[in-house]
């Protein structure tokens, strides 16, 4: 065997700037930048942009445009948008703006879902039950995300075990993929790899994805780990643009410029134009006025 068949030949790139990404900024973004930046996204090969969140402008001031963003994009039908949804009011919204995905979310950490939505881990995969039902009647697309799969800020260590058993409830719900989330950047590689391995006993290789934060400068360290056991979905954020509101400390996500770099010089198909999301970069720094966090970007690429 050699060295390359230890990892999945193509990759599928989910991005999350728009959504995650712009979110966690202080200062507000105009609505018609958003719509560029996604614009721009949907020109440099990535098939999956998540657009925006159908959430109360209450707790998310930067998403009470969503349905203008949405509405407004340039939609392509190689492409899918999909948008995060927290109840059956915000689906029914994302239902109106002509949604065919949608992201539900829930916790590794208790301590976590009470900070971030007020209910228990239960109570919050309770509360998604309706808003499942009535999105596959719908024929609207599901997918999960598990936040804090590698620690949390509130309580500390979370249980591998803990994510595999949410994992598999999303499942059960309707979910066709599942997104584990280091929210706020503490794995490592081999507890990345201990965290997959658990989730695996519950859940198969090809409806799990990966959401890594780099507060502490492991993301691509953790995502080579999960490559290595074929992890071939991984979530990422343009000029590595994002937090979280509910984590104090988290940094952005991963640089989908960075991931691209590291991905395209394994040899690794990801159908995605590097040079153009370089320029998406630029444009999110220069243009957005936001923190292009991708060393990549920053030094350019070589020839």
């Amino acid at each position: 065997m050699t060295y390359a068949t230890l990892f999945p030949a193509h990759v599928k790139l989910v991005e999350v700037g728009p959504r995650d990404g712009l979110q966690n900024e202080r200062n507000s973004i105009p609505t018609h930048q958003k719509i560029e930046l996604i614009n721009r996204l949907s020109e440099t090969g990535l098939t999956a942009i998540e657009a925006t969140s159908f959430v109360s402008s209450k707790w998310v001031p930067q998403m009470e445009d969503a349905l203008e963003v949405f509405t407004s994009i340039e939609r392509k039908s190689q492409i899918t948008y999909p948008v995060l949804v927290p109840n059956l009011n915000g689906l029914e919204r994302a239902v109106s703006a002509g949604v065919t995905e949608i992201a539900i979310f829930g916790s590794a950490s208790e301590a976590f879902s009470q900070k971030n939505i007020n209910c228990t881990i239960t109570e919050s995969l309770e509360r998604f039950q309706s808003v499942c039902l009535r999105a596959l009647q719908k024929n609207i697309k599901i997918r999960g995300y598990i936040s804090c799969t590698l620690g949390c800020p509130y309580q500390g260590a979370v249980s591998a075990h803990a994510v595999a058993n949410i994992a598999r409830q999303m499942i059960d719900l309707g979910c066709y993929e599942i997104s584990l989330g280091d929210t706020i950047g503490a794995g490592t590689p081999l507890q990345a790899k201990k965290m997959i391995h658990a989730v695996l006993d519950e859940v198969p290789m090809e409806q799990l994805a990966i959401h890594f934060h780099d507060t502490r400068g492991q993301a691509l360290a953790n995502i080579y780990a999960c490559l290595e056991l074929g992890i071939s979905v991984i979530d990422s954020s343009i000029a590595g643009l994002g937090g979280c509101p509910y984590a104090k400390g988290a940094s952005g996500n991963v640089a989908t410029e960075d991931l691209l770099y590291m991905l395209h010089g394994m040899n690794i198909d990801t159908g995605v134009n590097l040079a153009k999301v370089i320029e998406v970069g630029h444009f999110v720094q220069n243009g957005l006025g936001c923190q292009n966090r991708s060393k990549v970007g920053q030094a350019g690429i070589t020839q």
